[in-house]
Protein backbone atom coordinates (compact mmCIF):
# COMPACT_ATOMS: atom_id res chain seq x y z
CA UNK A 1 0.00 0.00 0.00
CA UNK A 2 1.22 3.53 -1.16
CA UNK A 3 1.61 6.42 1.21
CA UNK A 4 1.94 10.08 0.53
CA UNK A 5 3.46 12.23 2.23
CA UNK A 6 1.96 16.04 2.03
CA UNK A 7 4.48 17.69 4.25
CA UNK A 8 6.04 20.08 1.42
CA UNK A 9 2.51 21.08 -0.05
CA UNK A 10 2.16 22.15 3.66
CA UNK A 11 5.53 23.93 3.84
CA UNK A 12 4.93 25.45 0.32
CA UNK A 13 1.30 26.47 -0.17
CA UNK A 14 -0.70 28.87 1.26
CA UNK A 15 -4.47 28.24 2.07
CA UNK A 16 -4.13 24.82 0.42
CA UNK A 17 -3.96 23.16 4.07
CA UNK A 18 -8.21 21.85 3.67
CA UNK A 19 -7.07 20.63 0.26
CA UNK A 20 -4.55 18.80 1.67
CA UNK A 21 -6.27 17.78 4.72
CA UNK A 22 -8.91 15.89 2.34
CA UNK A 23 -6.55 13.87 0.73
CA UNK A 24 -5.21 12.32 3.39
CA UNK A 25 -8.62 11.86 4.97
CA UNK A 26 -9.24 9.56 1.82
CA UNK A 27 -6.16 7.81 1.59
CA UNK A 28 -7.15 6.62 4.93
CA UNK A 29 -10.51 6.09 4.09
CA UNK A 30 -9.47 4.02 1.06
CA UNK A 31 -7.50 1.41 3.27
CA UNK A 32 -10.84 0.32 5.24
CA UNK A 33 -12.67 -3.32 5.34
CA UNK A 34 -15.02 -1.72 2.06
CA UNK A 35 -18.05 -3.08 4.20
CA UNK A 36 -21.18 -2.19 4.11
CA UNK A 37 -20.79 -1.80 0.38
CA UNK A 38 -22.58 1.54 -1.38
CA UNK A 39 -23.27 3.30 -4.11
CA UNK A 40 -23.19 7.12 -4.85
CA UNK A 41 -25.16 8.36 -7.42
CA UNK A 42 -26.34 11.90 -8.93
CA UNK A 43 -30.23 12.39 -9.41
CA UNK A 44 -29.88 16.09 -11.04
CA UNK A 45 -27.76 18.39 -11.99
CA UNK A 46 -27.18 19.13 -7.93
CA UNK A 47 -28.76 16.63 -6.18
CA UNK A 48 -27.16 13.28 -4.99
CA UNK A 49 -28.03 10.33 -3.26
CA UNK A 50 -26.13 7.40 -1.15
CA UNK A 51 -27.04 3.79 -0.91
CA UNK A 52 -26.11 1.54 1.62
CA UNK A 53 -26.70 -1.66 2.22
CA UNK A 54 -27.58 -2.67 5.45
CA UNK A 55 -29.83 -5.45 5.46
CA UNK A 56 -30.27 -6.85 9.41
CA UNK A 57 -30.50 -3.08 10.71
CA UNK A 58 -33.49 -1.59 12.16
CA UNK A 59 -33.54 2.29 11.86
CA UNK A 60 -32.77 2.21 15.72
CA UNK A 61 -30.00 0.58 15.34
CA UNK A 62 -28.36 3.37 12.51
CA UNK A 63 -27.25 6.89 13.25
CA UNK A 64 -26.39 9.59 10.39
CA UNK A 65 -24.53 12.52 11.82
CA UNK A 66 -23.02 15.75 9.77
CA UNK A 67 -20.46 17.84 11.20
CA UNK A 68 -18.04 19.99 9.61
CA UNK A 69 -18.64 18.72 5.94
CA UNK A 70 -18.30 15.28 6.95
CA UNK A 71 -21.47 12.42 6.64
CA UNK A 72 -21.11 9.50 9.54
CA UNK A 73 -23.35 6.55 9.12
CA UNK A 74 -22.91 4.25 11.96
CA UNK A 75 -24.50 1.00 12.65
CA UNK A 76 -24.48 -0.46 16.05
CA UNK A 77 -26.17 -4.22 16.42
CA UNK A 78 -27.99 -4.88 19.63
CA UNK A 79 -26.84 -7.79 21.19
CA UNK A 80 -27.80 -10.71 19.86
CA UNK A 81 -27.50 -13.77 22.51
CA UNK A 82 -27.91 -17.08 20.80
CA UNK A 83 -28.19 -18.69 24.11
CA UNK A 84 -31.49 -16.90 25.05
CA UNK A 85 -33.02 -16.68 21.46
CA UNK A 86 -32.91 -20.77 21.60
CA UNK A 87 -30.87 -20.77 18.03
CA UNK A 88 -28.24 -22.78 17.13
CA UNK A 89 -26.83 -22.22 14.30
CA UNK A 90 -24.60 -24.45 11.65
CA UNK A 91 -22.89 -21.52 9.42
CA UNK A 92 -23.75 -17.83 10.23
CA UNK A 93 -22.71 -16.01 6.99
CA UNK A 94 -25.26 -12.98 7.53
CA UNK A 95 -22.30 -10.08 9.20
CA UNK A 96 -24.20 -8.60 12.01
CA UNK A 97 -21.13 -6.41 12.82
CA UNK A 98 -21.16 -2.64 13.78
CA UNK A 99 -19.35 -0.70 11.23
CA UNK A 100 -18.63 2.93 10.29
CA UNK A 101 -18.66 4.51 7.41
CA UNK A 102 -17.73 8.22 6.70
CA UNK A 103 -18.44 10.19 3.52
CA UNK A 104 -16.68 13.75 2.37
CA UNK A 105 -19.27 16.12 1.28
CA UNK A 106 -18.48 19.22 -0.56
CA UNK A 107 -19.14 22.72 0.40
CA UNK A 108 -23.34 23.99 0.61
CA UNK A 109 -24.11 19.87 0.14
CA UNK A 110 -26.92 19.25 2.41
CA UNK A 111 -28.56 16.07 3.69
CA UNK A 112 -32.10 16.46 2.55
CA UNK A 113 -33.29 12.98 3.65
CA UNK A 114 -32.83 9.22 4.73
CA UNK A 115 -34.89 6.27 4.15
CA UNK A 116 -34.87 2.51 5.30
CA UNK A 117 -36.19 0.21 2.60
CA UNK A 118 -35.82 -3.49 1.60
CA UNK A 119 -32.08 -3.56 3.48
CA UNK A 120 -31.06 -0.02 1.84
CA UNK A 121 -30.52 3.04 3.65
CA UNK A 122 -30.62 5.87 1.06
CA UNK A 123 -29.72 9.64 2.10
CA UNK A 124 -30.75 12.16 -0.36
CA UNK A 125 -28.15 15.29 -1.07
CA UNK A 126 -28.87 18.41 -2.16
CA UNK A 127 -26.06 21.17 -2.88
CA UNK A 128 -27.21 24.35 -1.90
CA UNK A 129 -25.14 27.33 -3.24
CA UNK A 130 -25.78 30.82 -1.64
CA UNK A 131 -27.52 33.41 -3.91
CA UNK A 132 -23.94 35.36 -4.16
CA UNK A 133 -22.35 31.97 -5.56
CA UNK A 134 -25.22 31.72 -8.19
CA UNK A 135 -24.82 33.06 -11.77
CA UNK A 136 -26.55 36.33 -12.55
CA UNK A 137 -27.17 38.27 -15.35
CA UNK A 138 -25.66 41.75 -15.57
CA UNK A 139 -27.97 44.16 -17.67
CA UNK A 140 -26.08 45.98 -20.10
CA UNK A 141 -27.20 49.84 -20.70
CA UNK A 142 -27.71 51.21 -23.91
CA UNK A 143 -27.99 54.64 -23.34
CA UNK A 144 -26.36 57.46 -23.87
CA UNK A 145 -24.47 59.59 -21.20
CA UNK A 146 -24.55 63.16 -21.41
CA UNK A 147 -21.61 64.98 -20.38
CA UNK A 148 -22.32 68.40 -18.29
CA UNK A 149 -21.27 71.34 -19.07
CA UNK A 150 -21.63 70.51 -22.78
CA UNK A 151 -24.91 72.45 -24.58
CA UNK A 152 -26.05 70.61 -27.82
CA UNK A 153 -25.41 73.25 -30.71
CA UNK A 154 -27.90 75.33 -32.23
CA UNK A 155 -28.50 75.16 -35.73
Amino acid sequence: MRTYDFTPLYRSAVGFDRLAGLLESAARTSQENGWPPYNIETTGENAYRIEIAVAGFKPEELTLEVKENLLTVTGRKTANDDAGTGRTYLHRGLAERDFERRFQLADYVVVKSADLADGLLSIELNRELPEALKPRQIEINTGQRLIEGKKAKAA
